[in-house]
């Protein structure tokens, strides 16, 4: 067996936030690309104002965690943020870095080892439509 590393950009776009995008079949075609078969898939996602996480990816779990998000922090209140730059978006900015921009899942027999109702999503906190990008690394074996 001989140890592969394998990169790639994916472009997500995203309407404004907390917009909550499923990339898995983007991920999966990463995988299957590279031909590796066990390892580990990284993936982050580019700037301070979008996450990546996993959950079951249908519409009431979708909108439970946007209005978690919401509640996390929440927009509309007071911000450091707003003071100095006067966007309205200190409350994606915090959003964004509770749930953390980068996620690490493992690859087993060419396929991305998840639940069955488990999903990796794409958040755009961003108080406007947004085109992400999500960086992703596969290391692992080819054999």
């Amino acid at each position: 067996m001989s140890l592969s590393m394998f990169c790639q950009s994916i472009e997500v776009s995203m309407r404004t936030g907390p917009d909550i995008c499923d990339i898995t079949p983007a991920l999966i075609g990463a995988i299957r690309e590279s031909g590796i078969k066990s390892g580990q898939l990284s993936a982050a996602m580019v700037g301070s104002t979008g996450s990546l996480t996993t959950i079951e990816y249908e519409p009431g779990v979708v909108e439970d965690l946007q209005r978690a998000i919401n509640l996390l922090a929440p927009p509309g209140i007071d911000y450091a943020h707003e003071a100095a730059w006067h966007d309205g978006n200190g409350h994606s900015h915090v959003q964004a870095a509770l749930l953390g921009p980068s996620i690490v899942l493992p690859i087993r027999n060419g396929n991305l080892k998840t639940g069955t109702w488990q999903q990796v999503v794409a958040i755009n906190h961003d108080n406007h439509p947004r085109k992400r990008t999500v960086e992703v690394t596969i290391i692992g074996n080819i054999g």
